[in-house]
């Protein structure tokens, strides 16, 4: 039977242990528990924090999870599954070295691996463009695509009429490989060739195509191959 948090001595609590102790001095579950608010019927919300931390592999991991995926743990319902996934996000926001791309000078790749390195979830394959104007300062970025990774989805015409909209005149293309390895596949190859044939006859410049991994990042344009 599960310990409610109201039977536990007032001084143990997790809030109380804050207040009085500091947030320093928490353990991972009592942190969490203070995030979650309330268990359920079956478990005390300091026993759903622990099996949450057992789950996902530790607290760190907690920054890679998304809303859909937490919905699937008993117990979570979609108020606990939003606080998570914002409590994620935020993580990775902290740990970013550029907040926002907008305005921010792209002229180097190490820039570009800084913030998605963070931005982009390691268990499933996303893929932004980023766009430039003449300076090669960012104007915008846009997730095209997040999944299973399918080449025919991702389609030249969806790349470059966002382009047109707001008048760039240069993108980079970023997206991950959850496997961790950085090495381009054949159809990263193909689809950058083939981008970069499109952008030549649309006037829009393909500047480069990142490939993030875990802390690594493969880029197109540093290895002369666009």
């Amino acid at each position: 039977m599960s310990v409610k948090i109201k039977e536990i001595p007032l001084s143990e609590r997790p809030r109380e242990r804050l207040i009085n102790f500091g947030a320093e001095n928490l353990s991972d579950e009592e942190l969490l528990a203070i995030i979650l608010k309330t268990g359920f019927k079956d478990m005390s919300v300091k026993e759903l924090s622990a099996y949450i931390l057992s789950v996902f592999g530790g607290i760190k991991n907690l920054k890679n999870i998304n809303y859909n995926e937490v919905k699937n743990i008993k117990g979570i319902g979609e108020a606990k599954a939003c606080s998570l996934a914002a409590l994620s996000e935020i993580s990775k926001r902290m740990n970013r070295k550029i907040v926002s791309l907008k305005g921010v000078r792209l002229n180097h790749s190490d820039k570009v691996f800084d913030f998605y390195k963070t931005k982009i979830n390691s268990s499933q394959e996303q893929f932004y463009c980023v766009y430039l104007d003449a300076g090669k300062k960012v104007i915008e970025e846009k997730l095209l695509f997040i999944g299973t990774a399918n080449y025919s989805l991702i389609h030249p015409r969806d790349i470059f009429k966002e382009a047109y909209l707001i008048n760039a005149t240069g993108v980079i293309c970023v997206h991950n490989h959850p496997s961790g390895d950085v090495k381009p596949s054949k159809e990263d190859i193909n689809m950058t060739i083939r981008l970069r044939e499109v952008g030549v006859i649309m006037g829009i410049k393909v500047i480069d195509h990142v490939i993030i991994g875990d802390d690594k990042y493969y880029s197109f344009l540093e290895n002369g191959e666009i």
